[in-house]
């Protein structure tokens, strides 16, 4: 086993471990919040195409499942249902699955089918995309369309019910600046809260494919309902914003660029920041400008008074 698979492991299990110990002692919003960010890895893990041979893909699939669960038990504890739940003992046994992920090859304990975190079009598929050129930085034809079918819907999450005196926070993504804008195939936004280690404070969540791309700019015009209050959030936290395209010909979508707002710039009305270049910097010490143009992730922040 790689280095690089036993750390990526050990982050699994003990997100494991810390979502069922949320769910036992009866801590749902916690129990639900970690479930719900490790079911995201586990899929993106699954539908990942890179050459990692330890993952083949009947572990994938395993992966996948496992994701599957965690959704479940997260839906269970969210429903006023007592019947035809996924338990919490259920979910315990798939620990030692995932610690073993790598050797495990007895039957899955649970009759479930992994749920891909969005469908990747190969080209040549019936929905295949209008484009015949591989979507290189600046390598896209000329001739791509302006609106996007709505083949990605998101990830989007409700607003939260927030505590008497506690502040929610909902940012409309308007739109991204970028020199080679309408050349982006199938563009969305992953939005995610780190904290100053990459760790995640909140789940995860992608934006639906942006509507129109027009000159120089991709639009979005859709709410990021920010999934802690404000007042519950670290001051070295930042949310992050990364700008995410498909490469049909490669199978596979790409960062193309990101960009993150830091806690003092929590603040109501518009907002515009900067864009980096990838990969994705959670740590925030090694940052590069994506361009000295003056091109910018366009917001605006409403900050909910309760």
């Amino acid at each position: 086993m790689s280095e690089v698979t036993r750390s990526l492991l050990q982050r699994w299990g003990a997100s494991f471990r810390r979502g069922a110990d949320f769910d036992s002692w009866g801590q749902l919003v916690e129990a639900i919040d970690e479930y719900q960010i490790l079911a995201r890895h586990l899929q993106k893990e699954a539908q990942a195409q890179h050459n990692n041979s330890e993952f083949t893909e009947e572990r994938k699939k395993t992966i996948g499942k496992i994701a599957t669960c965690l959704e479940l038990r997260s839906a269970a504890l969210q429903s006023t249902q007592s019947q035809e739940e996924f338990k919490l003992e259920d979910l315990k046994k798939l620990e030692p699955i995932l610690k073993n992920i790598l050797t495990y090859n007895k039957e899955f304990p649970s009759d479930v089918q992994p749920v891909p975190l969005r469908r990747i079009l190969a080209p040549g598929e019936e929905e295949n995309l209008e484009f015949e050129e591989d979507e290189e930085e600046g390598g896209a034809g000329a001739g791509s369309p302006d609106s996007f079918p709505a083949r990605v819907h998101g990830t989007l999450l409700p607003r939260l019910l927030s505590e008497p005196g506690m502040t929610p926070l909902t940012i409309r993504i308007e739109k991204i600046g970028l020199k080679d804008a309408g050349q982006c195939i199938d563009p969305y936004i992953t939005v995610s809260v780190k904290d100053l280690n990459g760790i995640d404070l909140t789940p995860v969540q992608d934006t639906p494919v942006a509507s129109r791309k027009e000159d120089t700019y991709v639009h979005f015009n859709v709410d990021i309902e920010l999934q802690k209050d404000v007042e519950k959030l670290t001051k070295a936290a930042a949310i992050f914003f990364e700008f995410e395209h498909c490469k049909p010909k490669k199978r596979f979508t790409s960062t193309k660029c990101f960009a993150f707002m830091e806690m003092d710039e929590i603040k109501a009305g518009p907002i515009v920041i900067r864009l980096y270049k990838k990969p994705t910097d959670f740590k925030r010490k090694k940052l590069q400008l994506l361009t000295k143009k003056p091109l910018y992730l366009h917001l605006h922040q409403t900050l909910h008074k309760e």
